[in-house]
C-alpha cells in the first residue's frame, strides 16, 4: 500500500524534531491513483459546517437537491457566522460511520476502514511517527471546493478521545498555492510558522495538540481538494 522505494527516515527524524512533517510520495502510485479515483467518483458527500458554536450536518441527499445558487448563500451565511469564532464548511464522506452501519460492504471508501487497521498498515504508521500504542486510525473523506475553510483549532476533542497525531493523506490533482486549501500552522498569537501545500499522493502529518488552519479554497480552484483526514489514537 505505501510506496516501498521510498526512504521515510527523514520524514521520522522532521517529526521527531518539530513534530510535524509534509511526506511526500506516501502511497505506491498504483494505489494513490485508485484512491482518487474513488474519491473522485463519490456522489454522496454530506456538507459538515459549524453554525455559530454549533457542529451541524446537510445530509448528501439536502445537499445535491440545492441549486448553484442556494449552495452559495448557505456557505455565505456559514462565513458569516464563523466571524470571530472556530468554524468550517467542507464536504465529508463519513468512512467509519457508513462502516459501521453496513450501508455498502462493497463501497471502496468504506473498505479502506478495513485496510487501515491491518496490522501492516498500522505497523507502518507506528513506525513512523514513533508510538507504538497507536490502535486506531480516525478518518474521514474530505472534498474542499471554492469557498471551504477551516479557521484555527488545536484538535483537542470534547470527548474521552485520544488524539495523538492528526493526518491528511493529500490526494487533490495538480494543487496550486494561489488556490488556497493550505495547511497553516500558528503559534499562539496566530502567526504562521509553517505551510504546507496538499501536494498529490503526500501526506501531512503532525502531534496533537498543535494550532493549525486551512486557508479558505479561491474561486478559481480548478479541482477539489480531495483528502483521508483523520487521527491516530490508542
Amino acid at each position: 500500500m505505501f510506496n516501498g522505494a521510498a526512504d521515510f527516515a527523514p520524514s521520522r527524524e522532521r517529526l521527531r524534531r518539530s513534530h510535524r512533517a509534509l511526506i511526500p510520495h506516501i502511497f505506491a502510485a498504483d494505489i494513490a491513483d485508485r484512491i482518487h479515483a474513488a474519491l473522485a467518483a463519490e456522489r454522496n458527500w454530506d456538507l459538515c459546517y459549524r453554525d455559530g458554536g454549533t457542529d451541524a450536518t446537510l445530509f448528501a441527499g439536502d445537499h445535491a437537491a440545492l441549486d448553484v445558487g442556494a449552495r452559495a448563500r448557505k456557505l455565505a451565511d456559514i462565513a458569516h457566522a464563523a466571524v470571530g469564532r472556530y468554524a468550517y464548511a467542507y464536504d465529508h464522506y463519513p468512512m467509519i460511520d457508513r462502516y459501521l452501519a453496513a450501508r455498502d460492504d462493497d463501497h471502496p471508501l468504506q473498505q479502506l476502514v478495513n485496510v487501515f487497521h491491518s496490522e501492516p498498515v498500522l505497523d507502518f504508521l507506528r513506525a513512523l511517527v514513533g508510538d507504538a500504542g497507536i490502535r486506531r486510525v480516525k478518518m474521514q473523506a474530505t472534498r474542499y471546493l471554492p469557498g471551504h475553510f477551516l479557521r484555527r483549532h488545536n484538535d483537542t476533542s470534547d470527548s474521552n478521545e485520544e488524539r495523538r497525531y492528526a493526518f491528511v493523506f493529500n490526494l487533490g490533482r495538480d494543487w496550486r498555492a494561489d488556490w488556497g486549501g493550505l495547511l497553516q500552522f500558528l503559534d499562539e498569537a496566530g502567526n504562521v510558522i509553517d505551510t504546507f501545500l496538499p501536494t498529490f499522493n503526500s501526506l501531512s502529518l503532525f502531534r496533537v495538540p498543535q494550532w493549525h488552519q486551512v486557508s479558505l479554497v479561491a474561486p478559481w480552484a480548478e479541482q477539489p481538494r480531495y483528502a483521508l483526514t483523520g487521527w491516530l489514537t490508542p
